[in-house]
């Protein structure tokens, strides 16, 4: 006998966010990375290999994420495709918390499929810098989760507030 095999389908809009930072590519890369720095993975996994408690790992975090987001990757796309003609300047993050993922997994660890958050600084053919993001709570929604929806939407202000830092505009339906 087969095994009974079973696909889900779920259709969902996402709303991507592309914000003019009004500052150079160079200027505006240089702020997001020293607001949202990189992931310290050697402290992380010396702490994961003496099984700290989660409280250690909430603080941590909250150390290693100033602004409520952490860097756990990053390409500087624009290079590569600089060998095709293009020319403008391109650069793509993965963005999150573990310790807010955390949160959504616990229901569906299906989440990971959105977490961390995808960004992209990018200049358009007019050298405007802009700041791309989908609005995490239309992506977290889509799982039909109260839990996992309201996180989400933790996720759009603790964007808004990274925005403001950054002082570049908050898009509407980022506030609460």
């Amino acid at each position: 006998m087969a095994p009974l095999e079973t696909v889900t389908a779920v259709a969902h809009e996402v709303v991507r966010l592309s914000i003019d930072t009004g500052v150079s590519f160079d200027d505006f890369r240089i702020s997001y990375e020293r607001a949202v720095p990189s992931f310290d993975i050697d402290r992380f996994s010396k702490l994961g290999s003496e099984q700290v408690s989660w409280e250690t790992i909430l603080a941590a975090t909250a150390e290693n994420a100033p602004h409520g987001f952490i860097r756990y990757w990053s390409s500087d796309v624009a290079s590569l495709m600089r060998l095709a003609g293009d020319t403008g300047s391109c650069t793509t993050y993965l963005m999150g918390n573990h310790t807010i993922a955390q949160r959504m997994y616990t229901h569906n660890p299906a989440v990971m499929l959105y977490a961390p958050l995808r960004t992209v600084i990018h200049e358009d053919g007019q050298g405007i810098c802009w700041f791309s993001i989908d609005q995490p709570s239309t992506r977290f929604a889509s799982f039909g989760n109260p839990n996992i929806t309201m996180v989400g939407r933790e996720l759009d202000v603790k964007l808004a507030d990274l925005l403001r830092f950054l002082d570049i505009p908050v898009p509407p339906t980022l506030a609460p």
